[in-house]
């Protein structure tokens, strides 16, 4: 049927389009009306804070985020985050909303099962999701706040299990909430107790502050809740310029006065090692393809020499022992005379020698006092038959885990962790302040631990990762040396929350800066693995290609050290300091480096003169 309209006198189109008119004319024209509808929606705004990630995660909370360059809906940066067993990866953001008000959320997204909500509205809490979206599709959902809802929790996430997904240009739009003013600048800054690397700082309350920012020499380095904070990774014998402002969610303060300090001249116990020192395995106990090499040929470059490996007998008994390469597998293996020989020959020019305890294939947990006191004896018996300087703690693999109730890296629970650092202090004890420990965990049990640590708070993580960081603060007084195996090792996240990679400097210099400044444990703020000294750290790199994965180059090699000792030649990643004591570097091993033409020593030896 043919559709027909009625065009009466008053039902006609032309007539209804002209009523409109002068209706809408007649409203805007009469008193105060006019200004009202424009006002009404001038007040909208969108209230996500960095809702394009271009600045990093700031604003942001989120349990498995970081920030990517690509891909990207717009400008330059986007939300990734990965879920994991038990964890959705959610990241959230609480606004300041106005009460019984309407707001439309929104943002887009792309990767499978992606979530976007509010919660806290005070009304019916809201969030949409796409099941797939291999482009970025856009998400969006409105909500109305309660009579007396004044904040608001905007959230995205995945689904449990699922792969990555990514986030970009998130917005909730709507009138403003009263987020009050910023605080007044903070009052009273003093510097107090000062150490070759620490500076501690308080200053007054300020009314209306929910925390601070401390500043160093014009860039912001960290963040507290109370009135008082000690500012690590600084270097001996430096003047530092400090100041402290004050925020909440109206925004950050004015800085306060600046108050200056410098740090001492100390650098720790004294262990005889020079300023920067080269470390290098010697494979003692096993033949590979790098041939067998004698430790009388071990060249004077190398000041710390440790013998790979001591290993146990079982993986609890604690029982540690240490065998020589036989001959049927390394023909030119020195009689024992000869090795005790040339170790004292070694000492005797100011090196040090140490047995490594672990290694790839050494897999020791020490689950029992009785473990812990047969490691204690078995290892002293091995530096006494051979007169050695130390220990090397190698422990990889299953070595080291947390129980899922330990979360707490200041003080751990768990029997493993325990009774290892019970055994090696104990030792320290027992041969006196010039007893060399050193330590060479993987990356995953060190700087994994600024996104990770243990099970997670919903369990289902890797109980390895970071699990060697009770241990390293619990002996830091006490440690000679952390060379992390920057090698072997998938992207980390670096203390500017993008994923870096092996294979050139910026590996090392973003996994060395992050020893020597300091982090969050799996992104607490309230809970910060505090810096090492700069001459506890060395960094660890392969000797040569046929040395492991992440080899690199010199010209690499030198880049991460300049930027880390004289902050040139950085390159992408920013540190956050400047730390020429920084003690030098370890490579696996002394013998893939004679196999390359001892290249790694060269390049050592030429850098530092």
């Amino acid at each position: 049927m043919e559709r027909t309209e009625h065009r009466g006198p008053t039902g006609s189109l032309p007539f209804r389009r002209r009523l409109l008119a002068v209706c809408t004319a007649t409203v805007l024209a009469l008193p105060g009306l006019a200004a009202l509808a424009p006002t009404a929606r001038a007040a909208d705004a969108d209230l996500v804070r960095n809702g394009g990630f271009e600045t990093g995660l700031d604003g942001w909370t989120c349990t498995a985020g970081a920030v990517v360059k690509s891909p990207v809906r717009s400008g330059g940066s986007a939300l990734q985050a990965t879920p994991a067993g038990s964890d959705n990866a959610q990241c959230s953001q609480t606004v300041t909303v106005k009460s019984d008000s309407s707001y439309t959320l929104a943002g887009y997204v792309r990767g499978s099962y992606v979530y976007l909500g509010a919660s806290g509205t005070g009304t019916t809490d809201v969030s949409t999701w796409t099941q797939s979206a291999p482009d970025w599709q856009r998400l969006t959902t409105t909500f109305r706040t309660g009579p007396a809802t004044t904040r608001v929790t905007i959230y995205t996430h995945g689904w449990y299990g699922t792969g990555a997904y990514y986030a970009d240009d998130l917005s909730l739009v709507g009138p403003a909430g009263d987020a009050g003013q910023p605080p007044a600048a903070p009052t009273g800054l003093t510097a107090g107790t000062v150490s070759s690397s620490t500076v501690a700082l308080s200053w007054s309350p300020v009314t209306g502050a929910t925390g601070y920012a401390l500043y160093r020499d014009g860039a912001r380095v960290q963040t507290a809740t109370g009135t008082s904070a000690t500012v690590g990774g600084l270097t001996p014998s430096t003047a530092y310029a400090f100041q402290v402002a004050a925020t909440n969610d109206a925004g950050e303060s004015a800085k306060s006065a600046t108050v200056t300090a410098t740090t001492s001249a100390g650098s720790g116990p004294s262990t005889g090692l020079p300023p920067h020192a080269l470390v290098g395995y010697l494979h003692a106990s096993f033949a590979n393809g790098s041939g067998y090499t004698r430790v009388a040929d071990v060249p004077d470059s190398w000041d710390v020499i440790d013998l790979a490996f001591g290993e146990p007998t079982s993986t609890t008994s604690g029982d540690i022992r240490f065998n020589r390469c036989p001959v049927t597998e390394c023909p030119t293996v020195e009689s024992d005379a000869d090795f005790k020989a040339a170790i004292r020959a070694k000492q005797a020019a100011g090196k040090k020698v140490l047995i490594s305890i672990g290694g790839q294939n050494g897999q020791v947990q020490l689950t029992t006092a009785a473990a812990r006191d047969t490691f204690v004896s078995s290892v002293s018996k091995i530096i006494d038959t051979y007169g050695l300087d130390g220990l090397d703690v190698d422990f990889e693999g299953h070595s080291l885990s947390l129980d899922a109730s330990d979360t707490n890296f200041r003080n751990p629970t768990t029997p493993v962790i325990v009774n290892l650092i019970s055994a090696l202090k104990t030792l320290k004890a027992k041969y006196g302040s010039r007893f060399v420990l050193t330590m060479a965990p993987e990356t995953f049990f060190v700087q994994l631990g600024y996104q990770y640590y243990g099970t997670g708070k919903w369990g289902g993580q890797d109980p390895r990762a970071g699990a060697y960081l009770p241990v390293i603060h619990a002996l830091r007084d006490d440690l000679t040396l952390l060379h992390v195996q920057d090698y072997n090792s998938g992207p980390v996240m670096g203390l500017d929350n993008q994923y870096h990679s092996m294979g050139g400097a910026d590996f090392h210099i973003a996994m060395t800066d992050m020893l020597l400044t300091g982090f969050p444990v799996a992104g607490d703020t309230g809970n910060v693995f505090p810096p090492l000294r700069p001459d506890q750290v060395a960094i660890g790199m392969p000797a040569s290609v046929n040395a492991g994965n992440g080899y690199v180059s010199p010209a690499e090699a030198d880049k991460a050290l300049d930027c880390l000792t004289k902050r040139t030649n950085c390159g992408s990643y920013a540190t956050h300091g400047t730390w020429p004591g920084l003690r030098g570097l370890m490579t696996w091993s002394v013998n893939w480096d004679r196999f390359a033409g001892w290249e790694f020593q060269r390049n050592f030896d030429g850098y530092f003169g």
